[in-house]
């Protein structure tokens, strides 16, 4: 596949994310109660590369989740007869 265009590289992508896991832990005050819920499945995967970074930055963990979203999706007849709904992991 030919790529189009890039918008970041791996670099910049990291510092983006790392800037975005700055603001939120300045917006929230630190992590007190603090908790990440990506929808699946990207969002889950950012969630937990946001994470990632916020442990970097404070040196704790902070806990994430995961939400499925499937039988909500106003594109669920496009997606397929029996669409699979993975399941939702909060704690």
């Amino acid at each position: 596949m030919k790529e189009k265009s890039k918008i970041l590289d791996k670099d910049a992508l990291q510092r983006s994310l790392m800037r975005i896991a700055h603001e939120i832990l300045e917006k929230n005050k630190g992590i007190e109660g603090l908790c990440l819920i990506g929808i699946r499945n990207r969002g889950a995967h950012l969630a937990k590369r946001l994470a990632d970074c916020i442990k970097t930055i404070e040196k704790a963990c902070l806990p994430v989740g995961a939400l499925d979203i499937t039988l909500y999706r106003d594109d669920l007849t496009m997606i397929a007869n029996q669409p699979v709904v993975d399941k939702t992991e909060i704690d």
